[in-house]
């Protein structure tokens, strides 16, 4: 998660939303991806860190399946991520802070609960919580 924050931090000193996200293959520990959130840079509203980080993994891999791939990410993934998510159909997701508004895990449609799910990927939350929380707070505290 680590890592996950400090694209975070790249994020929010480009003036991006802080979000970061990392891929590493569940087997061997070793890091596939890493991106964070350039929805603004790419004036693109899908560039979220997860998105960017699937879509590097899956080109670096040259497979469309990331099985054996776990997610460590800084915010709760939106319904279009977490689709994504069981789209690759990654092992395990990791997230730091939970998002009531606009999360898809555990909060708003809850995606890996709908019936026509077809991937359900192990699911940790709150991991390094403080730290990304403290991020966010902090990006949206200077914009106000």
């Amino acid at each position: 998660m680590g890592l996950a924050l400090a694209e975070a931090a790249a994020a929010a000193k480009a003036g991006e939303v802080p979000v970061g996200a990392v891929l590493v293959d569940g087997t061997t520990g070793t890091v596939v991806a890493a991106a964070h959130n350039r929805v603004e840079r790419d004036r693109d509203p899908t560039a979220h860190a997860e998105m960017l980080a699937i879509r590097a993994a899956a080109a670096k891999l040259g497979a469309k399946r990331l099985e054996g791939l776990d997610l460590y990410v800084t915010l709760e993934p939106c319904p279009m991520c977490a689709q994504a998510i069981a789209f690759a159909r990654l092992r395990r997701l990791y997230w730091a802070a939970s998002d009531p508004k606009a999360g898809g895990v555990e909060n708003g449609p809850r995606i890996f609960a709908q019936a026509g799910c077809n991937h359900r990927p192990e699911l940790y939350g709150g991991i390094g919580e403080a730290a990304a929380s403290e991020q966010l707070r902090e990006f949206f505290k200077a914009r106000r």
